[in-house]
């Protein structure tokens, strides 16, 4: 009779086995907000499609920091404000042009120039083309590429699952390449784009001359995979063959620019701080609705559905949408910086910065102790499809902040599809899906949640 009645029970609870804790209702309330209402996507509609590419410095950066103000403060949060910055002001000029001079035939090939490049000369660059695979490669030829433009070819690694793993692996060679070359004499480069598909789009990213004086600056661009491909293919047949690109980039002086932050304040402990957050700008060649207009609203989406389910948080929550991650991280600094002066405390940080695609779980920076906690979440997260609580890199804007017991968090979508579109003209709204996007926010308000409901593990003092 007893297992009957506790049978009973059990069905009238719509449950089998064990009741509901408010932890999973909670989160099942956040999935259903987000996928049922949330507004992210129809953000990042206006950012892609009304303001358009928001490289730091330009008119359209200033357009998106209004914008998403405005924004936050029809949410009624608690506070909205914007922080000052000083940010670079690099320009792209001119649509660049590309050919590979093959004895007389003239090929066509698509280039863009790499942030913080200068420009050819006015009539373009000709030069022999000396290949190579890396930085390594590239020193042992010495000044037999003086003269020379370096073609640095070495592809993301596609063995590599993780496909930021085989990001970095490569990316040396588009950030220091330029630096490196004209210390042998090169006359410029052409760094074969950070993607894992072959096609016709080039990617930008920054690059840096380092310590090098501006005398010595050489013109730096991406070639699309397919372009490489070819040049490669062609140069095995004609190691003397020459290639001609034009660029009319420019850096201008620095210019104001701003952060956004939003804030709900802490019912208990509101000294100390959460932050979660994006970066506003993106490259100029299109849009950037992943890279990273996508982290900017799932950010935004999270301190909506908090404050529409009227949640009083115990600590800090701060939505923070960074300016300059991409081509400075200025943004980063200065947030940190104002924030020592203030000395403030912040005690955990998450950060959307790679993608919009289908949410699989979170990198963390965390000791020990806070690792393994965020691990013990798992289970709740497994209605959602989120199972990865791993090791690692969370993010670039949140790498400033260094209060002494902070835990960072970046979350972490399915990968195999972002360097298709990442830093490239194809970055564009149409390439999000809405499901998805709001899948990302629904798991970045659990786990932020989560850390708010139980803290972090503080570490022991003997």
């Amino acid at each position: 009779m007893k297992k009957t009645i506790l049978l009973t029970v059990l069905v009238l609870n719509g449950l089998t086995s064990f009741a509901q804790s408010n932890d999973e209702k909670n989160i099942k309330l956040f999935y259903k907000k987000a996928l049922t209402e949330s507004k992210c996507y129809t953000w990042l509609e206006y950012l892609s499609n009304d303001i358009g590419a928001r490289l730091s410095g330009s008119a359209t950066a200033e357009e998106a920091v209004k914008y998403t103000k405005s924004q936050l403060e029809t949410l009624g949060l608690d506070k909205v404000y914007l922080q000052e910055v000083m940010v670079p002001h690099w320009v792209r000029g001119e649509k660049e042009t590309a050919f590979i001079l093959d004895n007389k035939i003239k090929t066509a090939v698509p280039i863009c120039a790499l942030g913080g490049s200068i420009a050819t000369p006015k009539t373009g660059l000709t030069a022999e083309v000396v290949e190579v695979q890396g930085i390594d490669e590239l020193k042992a030829l010495g000044d037999k590429v003086k003269g020379k433009i370096v073609f640095f070819n070495r592809p993301m690694n596609p063995e590599n699952i993780g496909t930021f793993e085989a990001y970095s692996g490569a990316g040396d060679q588009r950030r220091s390449g330029a630096h490196e070359a004209a210390k042998l004499g090169a006359v410029g480069t052409i760094v074969r784009s950070l993607n894992l598909r072959l096609d016709d789009f080039p990617h930008a990213g920054g690059q840096s001359y380092g310590d090098l004086p501006k005398a010595q600056y050489i013109p730096a661009a991406a070639i699309s995979t397919n372009g490489a491909e070819l040049l490669s293919k062609l140069l095995k047949n004609n190691p003397s063959l020459k290639f001609y690109f034009k660029q009319s980039c420019e850096t201008l002086p620095d210019v104001l620019s701003h952060n956004v932050i939003g804030e709900l304040t802490g019912t208990v402990t509101p000294e100390n701080i959460m932050v979660v957050g994006g970066h506003l700008d993106s490259w100029d060649l299109a849009d950037g609705s992943h890279d990273d207009g996508a982290g900017v609203v799932q950010s935004m989406e999270v301190v909506r559905i908090l404050k529409n389910l009227n949640y009083k948080p115990k600590n800090t929550i701060r939505v923070v949408l960074f300016m300059n991650e991409e081509n400075g991280g200025k943004g980063g600094a200065k947030y940190e910086e104002v924030s020592k002066q203030k000395n403030e405390n912040h005690i955990f940080a998450l950060e959307s910065d790679s993608g919009g695609f289908t949410p699989r779980g979170f990198s963390i920076e965390a000791d020990d102790a806070n690792l393994k906690k965020i691990q013990g979440f798992a289970p709740l997260f497994e209605p959602y499809y989120i199972h990865s609580f791993i090791k690692g890199h969370a993010g670039s804007d949140i790498d400033h902040l260094t209060s002494k017991t902070i835990v960072k968090a970046g979350l972490q979508p399915d990968s195999q599809r972002y360097f298709d579109y990442h830093h490239a003209a194809n970055d564009k709204f149409d390439a999000i899906n809405k499901r998805e996007l709001e899948l990302g926010a629904a798991t970045m308000t659990s786990l932020i949640y989560l850390i708010d409901q139980t803290g972090i593990v503080l570490p022991t003092t003997n």
